[in-house]
């Protein structure tokens, strides 16, 4: 005869995952069909062929690097020292300068990773030659970071700066709708007007005299005096650097006029960024224009590549920092589903969450989910990635997970819950559930009570919960 009682009850151990055991909870939905690109545009093993020659020179670095001796270590800026410096143009034959270019570039493209100032190769590296896709997406990430490809005019406050980079966008979506060479008055007329309304939406008085002759370049100007002209051409030029626009040669009008166009890869990457915000803009929560809650509530019904590219496109409409800080402030809140999917659009967020991410591994309702992420950052095996947690920290991510599951799912999505418990039996995993002190303890192995057939385990875990709840042993 069969015992009936828990104690010789077995949790079969299978990969822990409990982001996607949260995004279980809820129901899925067909994936968009895939946009076409432009006509014309190249295909994908072109696009990364081209990447790779924009990148050669850093991704040639990083492989010198990833093979130095003893490991190579950066400066407190992240800049490679002037020793390594000499070591690096001796070994391949290149300038100084060309040597410091390049590990920016191989930094920025994510060829190259600091990890505690030591230098490691990237992901990206290891599937350089390989793999398409990472090609391309370490171009975008330079593309991303074109503002840091050269130093901004000399006398261009911060402010005017900071602008202009926000402008920017604009401008390239222009660029991509005319498919063709754009003159650079019409651009600075465009920065002109994009510059004025973003001080008019802050409510701020033009610090900068106007000018006005209609034919005079920059009517705002900095007040340190460099003007959007130079602004302009600084812009431009730090976009051809990283090798989304072609060079001027290419695209000297008749008249001698200026003119600025997009490469393929430019081309392509803002068509990419333009489909991104449009899936988002189209979307039943217009998930573009919502806060980072409600975006994630929208996205939590779609399949994991869908909902990266609404993370993608929730996040170009932000700056870095202020997406980051709110999507932490959704984790730190009640709702563990929205947990779970805040370090899933960090994820979409890459490097530049890193240091929130360590901070907020100190606190301990996200220190799981942070471990997990920066494990997984820095190219761990996401099948192996819970190895990292205490036995304390898997106990409270399971019951964290439980929650979502109980709050957004059926019943028996939380029995099938039971299997991903680091622990080998129900009395080893009520024990150190009933220890761990998660707020909602009582209310996940109350669901569980109610949902499982075994009576004699859902007595144990009842009883479990009276404990928890009055505080007994």
């Amino acid at each position: 005869m069969t015992s009936r009682t828990p104690r010789d009850s077995r949790l079969r151990l299978v990969p822990r995952q409990p982001i996607a055991a949260a995004r279980r909870a809820v129901s899925t939905r067909a994936a968009r069909p895939a946009p076409r690109p432009p006509e014309g545009t190249p295909p994908p093993a072109e696009l990364a062929r081209q990447a790779r020659a924009v990148l050669s020179g850093a991704a040639r670095l990083a492989h010198w690097a990833d093979g130095a001796d003893a490991g190579l270590r950066a400066g407190r800026d992240g800049a490679l020292p002037a020793a390594a410096v000499e070591r690096a143009a001796g070994a391949l034959g290149l300038p100084a300068a060309q040597v410091r270019a390049d590990w920016d570039r191989a930094r920025l493209a994510g060829l190259i990773e600091l990890h505690g100032g030591l230098a490691r190769a990237g992901w990206r590296l290891r599937a350089w030659d390989r793999d398409d896709t990472a090609a391309l997406r370490g171009w975008v990430a330079l593309f991303d970071a074109w503002s840091l490809a050269r130093p901004a005019p000399r006398g261009a406050g911060p402010a005017i700066v900071a602008e202009v980079v926000e402008a920017v966008p604009q401008l390239l979506s222009l660029l991509h709708l005319s498919a063709g060479p754009v003159r650079l008055p019409m651009l600075l007329d465009m920065l002109d007007q994009r510059v004025a309304e973003l001080r008019t939406e802050r409510c701020e008085v033009p610090y900068g005299p106007r000018q006005d002759d209609p034919g005079a370049e920059g009517t705002v100007d900095d007040a340190a005096g460099a003007s959007l002209a130079d602004l302009l051409d600084w812009a431009l030029a730090s976009l051809t650097t990283v090798g989304a626009l072609v060079p001027p040669q290419g695209v000297e009008a008749v008249d001698g006029g200026r003119e600025a166009q997009l490469t393929p890869l430019g081309n392509w990457s803002v068509w990419v960024k333009l489909e991104q915000i449009c899936v988002a803009a189209q979307s039943p929560a217009g998930n573009i224009e919502q806060t980072a809650a409600a975006m994630l509530r929208g996205c939590a019904r779609l399949t994991p590549g869908p909902a990266r590219a609404e993370y993608r496109a929730w996040l170009a409409a932000r700056s870095v920092g202020a997406a980051v800080e709110e999507l932490l402030a959704v984790a730190r809140g009640e709702d563990a589903l929205l947990r779970g999917l805040a370090f899933e659009a960090l994820r979409a967020v890459g490097a530049p969450a890193e240091p929130a991410v360590r901070a907020a591994a100190d606190e301990p309702a996200l220190r799981p989910y942070a471990l997990l992420w920066l494990v997984e950052h820095e190219g761990g095996d996401p099948e192996t990635a819970p190895d990292v947690l205490t036995r304390e920290e898997s106990t409270w991510l399971w019951v964290d997970t439980a929650a979502a599951v109980a709050d957004h799912g059926e019943s028996q999505l939380l029995i099938r819950h039971l299997d991903s418990a680091v622990q080998g039996s129900v009395p080893r995993l009520l024990e150190e559930v009933r220890a761990v002190g998660h707020p909602r303890t009582v209310q996940v192995l109350v669901a569980l009570a109610a949902a499982h057939p075994d009576p004699a385990l859902a007595k144990a875990v009842r009883r479990a919960a009276f404990q928890v709840h009055t505080g007994g042993v």
